[in-house]
């Protein structure tokens, strides 16, 4: 990543977070500074998106495992689809839960991983519809979350076991404020092809998505990091190692 591009990307979360805690427009976890950040309206942007057709002629979804997204999280379940949530920190595995099987109560992340399958991400079936958490967007669907990288790296590893197309939508549910003028865009970055705020759906024509891992722009210390995605570079990517110093 380029240093002035991660710096811009940080002021913006800072930005952000400090917005909805002055205005009082987040809502418990607080602080949400560190956070994909729960705000009030969060559940009516949740039922705004279950209206769309998107959600709707969408069998498996997935969505992240962020407190904002919790209201999206229950009405896939109670709309009797099929629930696919990432375990954390990009350990290679998904908690499954089928609607139609499964109690629509069962949406908090503890109860995901009670009541869930777990399955390995190479044996999913092919995801209909992605919700992904933001800190901030763009109205051309740019994004920055948390800034750790792994809703980019999940989507990019999907799209090389072609769990996903770049016909597959990635939706985000966020705040009026957390709408931003620019967001430095890199080629690895996950771009939205709709943006739902409590008030509005914001369609984003022709949003550009990374085909897969971008190896160049991957860093040796988020690899070590992160044990699955060195053991998937090592099955699907053994040329990344050559001439790397790993610890």
């Amino acid at each position: 990543m380029m240093q002035a591009e991660k710096e811009e990307k940080q002021k913006i979360r800072e930005r952000i977070w400090r917005i909805l805690e002055e205005n009082k427009l987040a809502s418990f976890p607080r602080p949400v500074y560190g956070r994909i950040p729960n705000f009030k309206g969060s559940s009516k942007a949740a039922e705004r998106l279950s209206s769309l057709d998107i959600f709707k002629k969408s069998s498996l979804i997935k969505v992240n495992p962020d407190s904002p997204q919790s209201k999206v999280r229950e009405l896939v379940l109670s709309a009797k689809k099929k629930l696919l949530v990432p375990t954390p920190r990009l350990k290679g595995e998904f908690y499954l839960l089928d609607g139609k099987e499964t109690d629509s109560r069962n949406f908090t992340i503890k109860a995901i991983a009670s009541h869930g399958e777990r399955v390995r991400i190479e044996n999913i079936d092919k995801v209909d519809l992605i919700v992904v958490g933001s800190v901030a967007v763009t109205l051309n669907g740019d994004r920055v979350g948390k800034g750790e990288g792994y809703s980019e790296l999940e989507y990019a590893i999907l799209r090389e076991l072609e769990k996903v197309n770049e016909r597959t939508p990635v939706v985000t549910t966020v705040h009026e404020v957390q709408i931003v003028d620019m967001i430095p865009r890199e080629p690895f970055d996950l771009a939205l092809d709709v943006i739902v705020t409590p008030e509005r759906t914001i369609t984003v024509p022709n949003a550009r998505k990374p085909e897969g891992l971008l190896l160049e722009y991957l860093e040796m210390e988020k690899v070590d990091e992160t044990p699955f995605l060195k053991e998937y570079l090592k099955r699907y990517h053994p040329n990344y190692f050559h001439g790397k110093v790993s610890s």
